[in-house]
C-alpha cells in the first residue's frame, strides 16, 4: 500500500505491515499513471527497505473507492486525493473557525460518489452547542462523533478500528491535533514514513499513518476548496439505495432538485420519503451551485 508521496518517490508498506517500509519510483511503462496514498501497488526490485534502496512500482491495482476533487466547479481536471479509503472523516470545529455547512455537504457528495462512508467529527463543542449545526444532516443518517481535545478517544477509535480512513478539514479545526492523539508522535512518524530522509511533517501532501490498535488514518492537507465538476446529480442519488431505482423514471437531464426546475422528478413520487428527499436535495443544491462560499467551504447560515 502507498503511504506517502514526495517528489516522484512513493513510500509503501509491504503486506500492510508498517515495519516493512520501502521507497519506490514509478516504472517507466506506467507513464503518468496517477499513484496516490491508499493505492495497492505491485513493486519489484530492491525490497529490503535499507537506506538509499529503491524499488519500482509496476502496477496500480483497481481502486475499490476513490476520493476526488477539482480545484473549483469549472475546473475540468479532477484530482484523486485518496484511493481505497473506507471512510471519510470530515473534521469540523463548532467554533473558531465557525462550522461551514457547505463544506460538509460537498465532502459528503464526494464521499457518496466515490464509495466512502462519511463521518462528521465535531471538535471544540465546549465553545458552542452542536445541535443546530448537526441537525442539518439528520435525515442523511450521517454518523457523528466528537474528537475535541477534551473528548474521549474510545468512540473515535471504535469507528477507525481495522479500517482505512481519510481525514479532511479546514486549517484550524483541530484535525492535526486529533491525528496526534490517535497516532503517538504522528509528526515524527510522517517524516519517517516519507522515506526521503527529510524527517519533517508537511501539510502539502497526504500521508497514511498506522493506528496502534490496527487500521490506518490518512492525514490530508488543510482544504481550501472542494470543486465537484466531476460529479453528476445521478452519481449522488445513486449512492442512496432507497432512492437509486426511482431516478430511472426521471426525464432525461433531470437534476432531481424538484419543482420548478424539475417538475417531473420521480423522487417526488416516492411515498413517505419527503424528508429524505429534501435532505438529499441539500447535497444536490451544493453540487449544482457555484457560489464562492460553497467552493471555498466558507461561512453560511445554518438552515
Amino acid at each position: 500500500m502507498v503511504v506517502s508521496v514526495d517528489r516522484g518517490r512513493w513510500g509503501c508498506v509491504l503486506d500492510g505491515d508498517p515495519e516493512r517500509h520501502i521507497v519506490a519510483m514509478r516504472a517507466r511503462e506506467l507513464g503518468r499513471t496517477p499513484i496516490v496514498v491508499g493505492d495497492q501497488v505491485d513493486v519489484v526490485g530492491d525490497l529490503s527497505g535499507r537506506p538509499d534502496s529503491l524499488a519500482r512500482i509496476v502496477r496500480v491495482g483497481e481502486r475499490r473507492t476513490v476520493l476526488r476533487r477539482t480545484a473549483d466547479d469549472t475546473d475540468p481536471f479532477e484530482r484523486i486525493v485518496v484511493g481505497n479509503a473506507e471512510q471519510l472523516f470530515m473534521v469540523v470545529a463548532l467554533a473558531d473557525p465557525p462550522p461551514r455547512t457547505g463544506f460538509v455537504e460537498r465532502c459528503m457528495v464526494a464521499a457518496y460518489a466515490g464509495g466512502l462512508h462519511p463521518v462528521l467529527c465535531l471538535t471544540k463543542h465546549d465553545l458552542a452547542a452542536e445541535s443546530e449545526f448537526a441537525s442539518a444532516f439528520t435525515d442523511l443518517d450521517l454518523t457523528i462523533v466528537y474528537g475535541g481535545v477534551d473528548d474521549p478517544l474510545a468512540p473515535v477509535l471504535e469507528l477507525l478500528d481495522g479500517r482505512l480512513t481519510a481525514f479532511i478539514g479546514h486549517s484550524g479545526v483541530g484535525k492535526s491535533t486529533l491525528v496526534n492523539r490517535l497516532v503517538p508522535d504522528a509528526y515524527r512518524a510522517v517524516g519517517e514514513v516519507s522515506g526521503v530522509g527529510k524527517g519533517k511533517h508537511t501539510s502539502t501532501q497526504s500521508v497514511a499513518l498506522p493506528l496502534p490498535g490496527g487500521g490506518w488514518v490518512i492525514d490530508t492537507p488543510g482544504i481550501r476548496s472542494f470543486g465537484l465538476a466531476h460529479i453528476t446529480p445521478d452519481d449522488v442519488v445513486a449512492a442512496f439505495s432507497d432512492l437509486a431505482a426511482a431516478i430511472e423514471d426521471c426525464p432525461r437531464g433531470c437534476t432531481h432538485l424538484g419543482p420548478p426546475a424539475d417538475p417531473e422528478c420521480a423522487l417526488d413520487k416516492l411515498p413517505g420519503k419527503e424528508r429524505r428527499v429534501a435532505a438529499i436535495r441539500l447535497l444536490l443544491t451544493a453540487l449544482n451551485a457555484n457560489d464562492p462560499w460553497q467552493n471555498s467551504g466558507g461561512p453560511r447560515p445554518v438552515d
